[in-house]
């Protein structure tokens, strides 16, 4: 137990310096996502709307444990100009994928990172949940390792969106 907590501890250490190279303003990666519908969507089309892209599996405790809150979120913010991009990893069996998606409804965009090149894009993400917030210019403002505390989330994501409430 004690070995899993220092390792756990320097994924943390380790994850905090990425996470310096993705936050503070920094453009987002030019990314593409091949959605479930089939459908690209270039992540520079969304400029103009406060996103986040979330990197989940549906082996991910965590991953399923906030999919509610993010459906939430979406929800409340979406005619605001916010947008979601669930990023299914690259290990997640698309079937897997759709069955959840479907079963629970989810009503923002899923893709699917097939080859990876998304997790690549994005700093080589490797646990889930993560994920990013993107202001209207398309920068990433803030990196989240683990389950977002939602209310902070949706404080940044109102800031983002001109004040909203």
């Amino acid at each position: 137990m004690k070995k899993w907590m220092i390792s756990l501890a320097a994924l943390v250490v380790l994850a905090g310096g990425a996470a310096l190279l993705l936050t503070g303003g920094q453009e987002a990666p030019k990314a593409s996502f091949t959605l479930l519908s089939g459908e690209k969507l270039a992540l520079e089309s969304l400029k103009g709307k406060v996103v986040l892209v979330n990197f989940w599996a549906t082996s991910c405790p965590g991953c399923i444990r906030e999919m509610p809150q993010l459906v939430e979120t979406y929800t409340k913010y979406q005619g605001k100009g916010f947008e979601t991009v669930a990023v299914a990893m690259s290990y997640d069996p698309p079937e897997y994928v759709r069955a959840f998606a479907d079963k629970s409804r989810l009503p923002f965009k899923v893709a699917l990172d097939v080859d990876g090149a998304a997790a690549k894009a994005f700093g080589e993400v490797r646990l889930t949940p993560t994920s990013f917030v993107l202001d209207k210019e398309g920068r990433v403002v803030q990196r989240i390792l683990g389950e977002p505390d939602f209310a902070k989330l949706h404080q940044l994501i109102e800031e983002k969106l001109g004040g909203w409430r």
